[in-house]
């Protein structure tokens, strides 16, 4: 089907490396308009929660995802690709069909009564938003919020979602020990960008609006620029990181967009259709940044990119960091607040 769907990021179901067989519509099929696909929700009860990681890229941590897959429907996320481990498509599988974990709070609580735990900073949302639109239907991320809490264990966060504004009384308590920190998600003031490639979120605006109001409310708050799409979005880098530090950001992170996998072909697909006339050179461009092609998974690279382009948009990033969020940073974690018993320390 040739037809844009709005709506959502992807436009098609990718094919599943992992699956022998796969279903070919008829013909005549295709040039039907399908119906819009709708959102379907599936439990799994996992024995762990917390996943561990260790790459040259980002070091050593820990990170809990509550949901795969993802209603936002961003085009560039670079989970679609762990879609297909379920066995879905990195396509619009990634958007509809959200995998959900209700059993992640007693899970982490779990582990935080271990004799062999010893406090970590966690991240949640390493992979999918937490704060999804499945998070106002299951509340899995304000239970796990409130055994970090009651442990007093040390977490970050990111979303792009203001729904976190609902848990901005347990992110305050949490900040009073130096406990969390929030990264909001922003990668375009541009409405008409926002709303293609980020079909599911909240606008820009709203989103300065939650870093001001969890900035106001005491809770260290930063935004993650990220990724930078050359050709699509990287001129807006000094105007971003200009807003999110009037909104009282203290941190500004980004990445250039890397298109792994099943990704490249999504987002193809996509940009052809979403904006045909910078097609070309956005996706020329994003090769130039890693050695001429979209999928780049070495080390070192994949995140920085390469190449006059890539150095370009760090030496703007770098720039609009040191002239808008000089002498700021986000406040040291306080490892030492851990209690094994959890609050009811309190007493005594």
């Amino acid at each position: 089907m040739n037809e844009y769907r709005k709506g959502r990021g992807a436009q098609f179901n990718s094919d599943n490396p992992f699956l022998k067989q796969r279903f070919e519509p008829e013909p005549d099929e295709t040039e039907e308009i399908q119906p819009a696909p709708q959102t379907r929700f599936f439990t799994e009860t996992p024995k762990k929660i917390i996943s561990k990681f260790d790459s040259p890229d980002l070091g050593m941590g820990m990170s809990i995802n509550p949901y795969q897959g993802c209603e936002h429907g961003c085009i560039y996320c670079y989970a679609r690709n762990s879609h297909e481990y379920w066995g879905y498509s990195a396509g619009l599988d990634f958007e509809t069909k959200i995998i959900v974990k209700p059993n992640a709070p007693q899970l982490l609580e779990e582990q935080f009564l271990k004799k062999s735990w010893v406090p970590t900073v966690i991240e949640v949302s390493g992979n999918t938003d937490c704060y999804q639109p499945a998070e106002r239907k299951f509340g899995i991320t304000r239970k796990l919020l409130e055994v970090f809490l009651k442990y007093r264990n040390p977490l970050s966060m990111i979303t792009k979602n203001a729904l976190i504004l609902r848990d901005k009384d347990l992110l305050s308590e949490l900040a009073a020990f130096n406990l969390v920190h929030v990264y909001i998600s922003i990668t375009s003031l541009n409405e008409d960008i926002r709303s293609a490639m980020e079909p599911r979120t909240v606008t820009a605006r709203q989103r300065l609006r939650v870093i001001e109001q969890l900035t106001a409310a005491g809770v260290p708050t930063g935004v993650m620029t990220a990724p930078i799409i050359p050709g699509l979005n990287d001129h807006e880098i000094p105007k971003l990181i200009e807003s999110a530090a009037q909104a009282g950001a203290l941190a500004a992170g980004m990445t250039v967009v890397r298109l792994n996998g099943s990704i490249a072909g999504i987002f193809e697909n996509w940009i052809r259709k979403a904006f045909p006339d910078r097609a070309d050179k956005v996706l020329n461009q994003i090769r130039e940044c890693h050695d001429g092609k979209l999928n780049d998974s070495r080390w070192g690279k994949r995140i920085k990119g390469e190449g006059r382009i890539a150095e370009h948009i760090q030496q703007l990033h770098r720039i609009s960091r040191l002239r808008f969020l000089k002498d700021r940073q986000m406040p040291a974690y306080d490892l030492t607040q851990f209690r094994k018993e959890g609050m009811q320390m309190r007493l005594f």
